[in-house]
């Protein structure tokens, strides 16, 4: 085994990605499990922005339903994709209400994320995040919402809004962006370990558990 005390695991993902929302409890599965055997080493996780629709109006929001069946073809398409990921959101605990989602552009939510990085809350913050898209359908692409949500995790407010309406965080989120484009990370949630093993999907605990204990051996890949 190295020496190493600290994995860090950056993940990829969109704050309205139902899939990452369920990857996110299954990775906490693997990491409670491999916690208690491991309770020195430190797993460090960051949050990393990815736009599943660049397109969409900044500041605006409209029924993920509405979103949904413009882009998979129809009602019946959107209600097969919400019935499934309402189920195996179910299986790891969490409450879908995609009916009620709220969909818009989530760029500011991850500059937010990038001051809740600095703060020390990111994590509290991402799923803060989730929770109002997936099951209270907030309109989490307002400044406003932005602003009320960060302050539930101990994000001053104000500094919350003049993050918001300036440019901080504009060029860490660019970055992280540029880098899943220029090493192929088209789907989320993708994790990536140590910087040497991305793993795509939601995958199950047990697959996540491997490879932090191959990270722990210094095993570089999955």
């Amino acid at each position: 085994m190295s020496d190493t005390s600290t994995i860090t695991v950056e993940v990829w993902s969109d704050v309205v990605c139902p899939w990452c929302y369920i990857g996110k409890r299954r990775f906490e599965s693997a990491l409670e499990t491999f916690g208690a055997e491991h309770p020195d080493v430190e797993v460090d996780i960051r949050y990393r922005a990815f736009l599943l629709d660049p397109t969409a109006p900044v500041g605006e929001s409209l029924p993920v339903r509405e979103a949904y069946e413009k882009k998979f073809g129809g009602a019946d398409a959107a209600t097969a994709i919400f019935d499934k990921v309402t189920t195996e959101a179910a299986g790891e605990g969490l409450e879908f209400k995609m009916d009620i989602a709220q969909r818009s552009n989530t760029i500011l939510a991850h500059r937010l994320l990038v001051l809740g990085e600095k703060l020390g809350n990111q994590y509290e913050l991402k799923e803060r995040l989730m929770a109002a898209y997936f099951t209270e359908g907030k309109a989490i692409g307002t400044v406003e919402e932005l602003v009320a949500l960060a302050a539930e995790v101990g994000i001053d407010a104000e500094e919350a809004r003049a993050w918001l309406q300036g440019d901080a965080g504009r060029d860490e989120v660019a970055a992280q962006l540029e880098f899943a484009a220029d090493n192929g990370l088209t789907g989320v949630p993708t994790f990536v370990f140590n910087r040497k093993v991305a793993v795509p999907g939601a995958q199950q605990p047990e697959l996540f558990i491997q490879i932090l204990e191959r990270q722990l051996a210094g095993t570089e890949s999955a």
